[in-house]
């Protein structure tokens, strides 16, 4: 998944504040990123920072949001752009993400795993976003009883392979095991 090249100090405050915030969280992860090193990146103060994100739960619930918006358009024009049906178009989709020099694994099982039952918002985000994800996996498979029941393990095998090249750094395993994995799985 590429990123947009926006200078972020073309963007109105609050905008400025989640592009960074998104950058950070998503490299360096949500606990490890302060308030502070977000206000000082987007080159705002502490009352323009505090005025549109009460506090860093706001931030936390705009950040997943804004990713969710942007991962979800990115990985529907994937599957698109490499043939749009059959399970079998994942293993390119996720080529193209794994291959980013940006890749850092799925933000939202990673904020999941970072913020444990403390914020509850981010199970709940994530939960919608992966029910998303697994509704536009359904898209490539025929009309049937079951094609919510494929989708549903089809997308659990793509977010193994997404833990797996996030913590193996070499995501080819991730996908030779992921195609593996869904030609099991009735089309």
């Amino acid at each position: 998944m590429k990123t947009e090249t926006i200078d972020p100090a073309t963007l109105p405050a609050r905008e400025r504040i989640l592009r960074v915030a998104h950058d950070l969280f998503y490299r360096d992860g949500i606990r490890a990123t302060g308030i502070d090193r977000v206000i000082a990146e987007a080159g705002v103060t502490k009352v323009t920072f505090y005025r549109h994100y009460p506090g860093k739960n706001e931030l936390i619930r705009a950040f997943l949001q804004d990713r969710h918006e942007r991962w979800m358009n990115w990985f529907t024009a994937a599957l698109q752009r490499h043939g749009g049906s059959g399970l079998a178009v994942l293993v390119p989709v996720l080529a193209e993400w794994f291959g980013s020099d940006q890749y850092r694994g799925c933000a939202f099982i990673n904020a999941v795993a970072e913020q444990g039952g403390g914020f509850a918002d981010a199970a709940q985000i994530a939960r919608a976003h992966k029910a998303d994800m697994t509704a536009a996996i359904a898209t490539l498979l025929p009309a049937s009883s079951g094609r919510e029941r494929v989708a549903l393990a089809a997308a659990v095998a793509v977010d193994g392979a997404m833990v797996r090249a996030q913590t193996d750094g070499s995501p080819q395993a991730a996908l030779d095991a992921l195609t593996l994995l869904l030609a099991v799985l009735p089309a």
